[in-house]
């Protein structure tokens, strides 16, 4: 199994450099400090560099990309542990960087797609519009209550409609179904979590969403040419003053004029890292209020191809909800009997405690109801425990209940011209996306040789 930190970038090693096991004081040796070589971070210093400053990338684990990670675990097939796909790539700033890289993308479209029922069956034509249109029912209701205060959890607002319409066991199945693909594998919260008034409250570029078949890794390799970068620094403390930064690790510490900080979201909250003075209140409640999602990822590879050959997507309707609903055909990306199951939310929350063994039996379970009991196991499988890494502490952010847009404005605020922000979570606009992590990078870097 592959861990979200275990493998290295096989190009890291000739940007980046590892530090010794004795504390190193690194003075003035740069004029910025950049926290996390992650999307954000590497965007930043690719444009700080550019640019003709002096920068270092401090980054915790021992590969580049952050929450971006290509796993090489099969020789033949590299495949995306964290981030996959441009969504909307019209438009959208990282179609460029993939073309400097050169790295192909191949689309994938949601219209391509399965639906089965709990019975394993495919849905018949009446299901789908039954289903269809309780879809467009949520949608309405949950636009109608946008507009009423105070703001309450999605469930609540569905939970109270379901009980007024006295719906079906089956009709209930298909609402949890609803909730699980559309919105939590979308959004990673539980739709106890996610604020009615603010969970969709973002922009998006157009265009059918792709992903690469050599991997994400391609982008921040390409971004990372020529920038120093510090593999295995994990940073513990931040003092900051204006116009001067001094940030530990372990094994070093390192000064410098500025710092741009692209910790996710989810180690802020953790608070494993400490800043000196504290950090102003709101910026703390920011960091506090906003939601942390989860979106775990299940490869597994067999030595043959049972599932239909000519669909993207593959979606189960589970009679328990959130249970293996979504599946990706990764038959038609790598040329290899491989499927991809995601787990979101509470669920994904729930097998974060399971063994490898554990989750894959209940994948096959999944799968032995929709395609038979004759199916192969597994030849392999692959995995992540996103919520589980403490250089993560989740997937992407999400607005939840108790959290405002504005928030994000206020997490991105630079403190005294001396501490920047960038990082999905700091994206209004663009939250729980790449190129949300990739455009914040670029800001903070514009910020920076503004001050």
């Amino acid at each position: 199994v592959t861990a979200p930190e275990q493998e290295t970038t096989a190009t890291a090693t000739q940007v980046a450099t590892r530090p010794g096991t004795n504390t190193a004081n690194h003075g003035r040796e740069q004029d910025v400090l950049i926290i996390g070589a992650g999307m954000a971070g590497l965007a930043a210093a690719h444009a700080l560099t550019q640019a003709g400053v002096r920068v270092r990338v401090l980054e915790g684990r021992e590969r580049l990309g952050g929450r971006i990670h290509t796993s090489q675990a099969w020789p033949d097939t590299p495949l995306d542990m964290g981030a996959s796909w441009i969504h909307g790539p019209e438009g959208n700033p990282l179609t460029a960087v993939a073309a400097q890289a050169n790295a192909q993308t191949i689309a994938t479209s949601y219209d391509s797609a399965i639906t089965y029922n709990s019975d394993g069956q495919p849905l018949s034509d009446e299901d789908e519009e039954e289903i269809e249109s309780l879809s467009e029912a949520l949608a309405d209701l949950l636009a109608e209550a946008q507009d009423e205060d105070p703001d309450r959890p999605i469930q609540a607002i569905v939970d109270t409609a379901v009980a007024a319409n006295a719906l079906s066991a089956e009709e209930r199945r298909w609402v949890d179904f609803i909730l699980s693909s559309t919105l939590e594998h979308e959004y990673a919260g539980s739709a106890a979590e996610l604020s009615t008034h603010w969970f969709d409250d973002g922009d998006e570029f157009d265009g059918q969403d792709v992903l690469f078949p050599e991997g994400y890794g391609q982008l921040t390799d390409f971004l990372a040419r020529g920038v120093p970068v510090e593999l295995g620094q994990v940073v513990r403390s931040i003092r900051w003053e204006e116009g001067r930064v001094v940030v530990e690790s372990d094994t070093a510490v390192y000064e410098a004029e500025a710092a741009i900080i692209t910790l996710p979201l989810g180690v802020l909250q953790a608070g494993t890292v400490t800043f000196s003075p504290a950090l102003p209140r709101a910026k703390q409640q920011a960091i506090d209020s906003l939601g942390m999602g989860l979106l775990n990822k299940c490869y597994l590879r067999f030595p043959r191809q049972f599932w239909p050959r000519n669909v993207d997507w593959l979606q189960y309707i589970p009679e328990r909800k959130g249970e293996w609903v979504e599946w990706v055909n990764f038959s038609a990306i790598t040329d290899q009997p491989i499927l991809l199951g995601f787990n979101a939310a509470d669920f994904g929350r729930e097998t974060e405690s399971w063994t490898d063994e554990q989750i894959v039996a209940s994948a096959m379970q999944t799968l032995r109801q929709i395609f038979g009991a004759d199916i192969p196991d597994p030849e392999a499988y692959q995995l992540t425990r996103w919520a589980s890494d403490p250089l993560a502490g989740g997937s992407y952010s999400f607005n939840a209940l108790g959290s405002t847009p504005d928030m994000r404005d206020a997490l991105a605020e630079p403190l005294a011209d001396t501490l920047f922000w960038a990082g999905e979570a700091t994206s209004r606009d663009y939250f729980g996306t790449v190129h949300g992590a990739y455009l914040s990078g670029v800001a903070a870097a514009e910020a920076v040789r503004e001050r």
